[in-house]
């Protein structure tokens, strides 16, 4: 994958030079053309009108790609710098909203004192994000299909603003109910965020970046765990004899994180659109420009769980990022039951487990991106996470910390770098519906089994041993691999852009390719 890839259009080849931008209100004419410019508003009304009924024709029949490949090579595709802007910007406040799930978690034993409540409740300060997501997702897809990216991105990163500055009002002891209302509304905020890494690759992305796209999207997320991991630890160390220095702390962190989250909403609102004026690849320009009058959000959430590969996806997707939430809810509390006295560690640990996933989930887009595999690629980190959840759990108690360090980084590599690869198989797999629908269904989902994993496992951490819930893991994440591996592999968007690029293979002459 190419970031400056050259637009593609039916008169030219699929690799080139840097992306076409021109000044606005213009476009260039057209190779051998007349030199003259034409108006942006009537060029794209020529390229763009349909005759009627002909959009119809030009989706997928039966799902399958068949009915757009006819049509694909009529169509005009073109790719803008602006996207890597957007992908950035909502990177950075999914990052934001993430840090603001893990900050209390790491440091259970901090709050838990300051707060004068019991650890389990403190868990549920992270609890609370997944269990706000499944009945709120629903509405916000219909949403996201309704009114489109930008309306959903300024909610989202709106309403993770408004939760931080309500946690500048939680610093005092006795205030622990206003700091569970300030993450309901934190909550609130990552159902208009996690469901958008996708939508975001598929708007704004050509076909062989969209995987590394979306990637880099979820990487946002997974980076702010990673500084939620790292940044609480530090800002607010342990002094139990101190409540006035641990408020001072506490304030410095919350203040800080609601000074960036601003920041970051001011950007949401100047930088992302709902798309590009011209569609960035073929799968996305066969799709009507606007939901049709009779379109049904019931229809599709039917539609998406009578696919039984779907379905098998949806579990199997549930699994495995429920026991990654499970874990990182946990891993203060399993690190402190092995190792007394390594607060500092345990967030270094939690560091290193999802900077290594990072690095795994980039790896895994560019490999999709390359190759296609959707199935083969996760089956194979499905069944690696397996195996570094075996051993994390089996070397957790050996009195070694640096081992601790490699395992929890094999660990995060896997288990997180398959986060991109589920939003990815399911919108190849569930096209044309909407990506929003798909990767919302897949993190409800998500939810359900992090609140069920995170409760389970605590219980069974805390009455007998970190070895115990693990296993629980292990059992489960099994499971997964099975579900996999029965999942029928059928890449419906694919279908579609391979069937306009052998199109324009084609037709293409030698005189057409721009150098």
């Amino acid at each position: 994958m190419v970031a400056g890839e050259l637009v593609q259009e039916h008169a030219r080849a699929d690799t080139g030079g840097p992306d076409d931008v021109t000044p606005a209100g213009k476009i260039p004419e057209p190779l051998g053309g007349s030199g003259k410019e034409t108006p942006l508003r009537d060029r794209e009304e020529e390229e763009h009108e349909v005759p009627a009924g002909e959009t119809e024709e030009m989706l997928p029949a039966g799902g399958d790609g068949t009915g757009a490949e006819a049509k694909a090579e009529t169509l005009h595709t073109r790719l803008y710098r602006r996207r890597f802007v957007v992908l950035a910007v909502f990177s950075l406040y999914s990052m934001a909203n993430a840090f603001q799930w893990i900050q209390y978690s790491i440091i259970t034993h901090v709050f838990s004192r300051y707060y004068h409540v019991t650890s389990d409740r403190v868990d549920w300060l992270s609890i609370v994000y997944m269990l706000a997501y499944v009945p709120l997702i629903f509405p916000a897809t219909w949403l996201l299909d309704r009114t489109g990216l930008r309306l959903t991105a300024l909610l989202g990163a709106g309403l993770n603003c408004a939760g931080a500055w309500l946690k500048c009002a939680s610093v005092r002891p006795e205030r622990f109910g206003v700091t569970v209302t300030a993450q309901l509304v934190c909550a609130a905020a990552q159902v208009f965020i996690l469901g958008l890494p996708s939508r975001i690759a598929s708007v704004w992305f050509g076909p062989h970046e969209v995987s590394t796209a979306c990637a880099t999207a979820v990487l946002g997320n997974q980076l702010g765990i990673a500084i939620g991991f790292l940044l609480p630890p530090v800002l607010v160390p342990s002094t139990p004899d101190d409540v006035e220095l641990t408020s001072h702390n506490i304030g410095i962190m919350f203040y800080g994180t609601a000074a960036v989250c601003t920041g970051l909403l001011v950007l949401t609102a100047i930088v992302i659109k709902d798309s590009p004026p011209v569609p960035p690849s073929q799968a996305q320009a066969v799709l009507p420009d606007r939901l049709p009058d009779d379109y049904s959000y019931r229809r599709s959430i039917y539609n998406l769980m009578t696919n039984k590969a779907f379905v098998l996806l949806l579990i199997s997707y549930g699994i495995m990022t429920g026991s990654f939430y499970s874990v990182s809810t946990l891993l203060n509390q399993m690190i402190l039951s092995c190792y007394q006295n390594q607060e500092l560690n345990a967030g270094r640990i939690g560091l290193t487990l999802v900077v290594a996933g990072m690095v795994g989930s980039i790896l895994c887009g560019l490999w999709l991106d390359y190759t296609k595999t959707y199935k083969m690629t996760t089956l194979i980190i499905y069944a690696l996470s397996f195996l570094g959840m075996l051993v994390f759990t089996f070397t957790l108690d050996l009195d070694n910390i640096h081992l601790v360090f490699f395992t929890a980084g094999v660990l995060g590599f896997f288990m997180t770098g398959y986060l991109p690869l589920g939003f990815e198989f399911a919108v190849e797999i569930t096209y044309p519906e909407s990506e929003g629908t798909s990767s919302g269904l897949l993190n409800a989902f998500a939810q359900i089994f992090g609140i069920i994993f995170t409760l389970i496992q605590g219980k069974l951490t805390t009455d007998h041993s970190p070895l115990a819930g693990n296993l629980f893991l292990c059992v489960w994440i099994f499971l997964g691999i099975l579900l996999t591996a029965l999942i029928k592999s059928e890449l419906r968007r694919h279908h579609v852009n391979a069937g306009a690029d052998s199109n324009h293979l084609q037709e293409a002459s030698p005189e057409d390719v721009s150098i």
